[in-house]
């Protein structure tokens, strides 16, 4: 299991490298989403989202060899753009395997850290990603199914509980669990009384399913506008964690979704991706167990987004 002191020590260790994004009290959003409002907005880190941390903790902690050989990722355009980040920080050879609809604004962000794109069917991401670490020896950086991932993805929650000791809700999307797994741990393990609660897409929600069936399954391929959240199966070490520091699941519709990221741009200001919406997708159609004073921490993951897809949806 993912260990508080893990996450201790990627804190440091990319401190460095990252900035400590800001916890933004939103309080136009109060009444519409029933709770005060706090965003910790990952939507302004460095790469735009907050999958640099990650990276950033896998690769200082590879060794010599594992980095001469060059670090290959399975994206679906975050991840890959975070891990060409810090592969070209420390002169080393990325190869980020995405979707071949991945969005533009993200493979163009991939390759202007010098990273080579390769792209395939969504759901053979994983399996080009192998194949290729096979064939040239390259080091796989995994985007959710490793511990020093999940580490430095959960120095966000170490950031939320110094910005906001008395938070009473942290909410977080879920794609394959690196993300929810390590703010949870960090958060729980500080103040068991947090509740923290993750989001996933209805047509995805492979959490849900799997936590339903006891064990993890595997989902088909289907679309959502989250394109960043849509793994077919819970992450093998992120599944456990979640399932014992994660309070509830909850899953939103598409069109909802969308809702989300329009009531945030056009009100809060802040543009995101769709899937870092979801949060607030959740609370706008009253889905949160929260109350009218409690404070609410939506952590907005990531930036990426073309606005063109934003004005096409508006």
């Amino acid at each position: 299991m993912l260990r508080l002191e893990q996450i201790k020590e990627a804190q440091v260790r990319i401190s460095e490298y990252t900035i400590k994004t800001p916890m933004i009290r939103m309080e136009v959003l109060d009444e519409l989403l029933g709770c005060k409002v706090y965003l910790k907005a990952e939507c302004m880190q460095k790469t735009n989202s907050f999958k640099i941390r990650g990276a950033l903790n896998k690769m200082l902690t590879m060794s010599e060899d594992e980095l001469k050989a060059g670090v290959v990722a399975a994206s679906s355009g975050n991840h890959g753009k975070g891990v060409a980040f810090v592969a070209k920080l420390l002169g080393v050879k990325a190869t980020i395997v995405v979707p071949d609809n991945a969005p533009k604004i993200k493979v163009d962000g991939i390759k202007s850290f010098g990273a080579e794109v390769v792209q395939c069917p969504y759901d053979e991401r994983h399996n080009v990603a192998n194949a290729l670490s096979k064939e040239y020896g390259y080091s796989i950086v995994h985007p959710y199914d490793d511990y020093a991932i999940m580490a430095g993805q959960g120095t966000i929650g170490m950031e939320i509980m110094e910005q906001l000791p008395d938070v009473d809700y942290v909410v977080v999307p879920i794609g394959g669990g690196g993300l929810i797994s390590g703010i949870s741990t960090a958060v729980k393990e500080i103040s068991s009384s947090v509740t923290t609660i993750g989001i996933e897409p209805e047509c995805m929600c492979r959490y849900t399913k799997s936590f339903a069936a006891g064990e993890r399954v595997l989902l088909q391929a289907q679309h959502s506008i989250a394109d960043a959240i849509l793994t077919l199966t819970p992450g093998e070490k992120p599944y456990p964690v979640v399932k014992k520091y994660v309070d509830k699941i909850i899953t939103v519709k598409e069109e909802d979704i969308t809702q989300g990221s329009i009531k945030l741009l056009t009100i809060g200001k802040i543009m995101a991706e769709f899937s870092s919406a979801i949060g607030i997708a959740a609370a706008l159609k009253g889905a949160l167990p929260v109350e009218k004073e409690s404070k609410v921490c939506f952590v907005i993951s990531g930036g990426n987004i073309d606005p063109e897809a934003i004005v096409k949806e508006i």
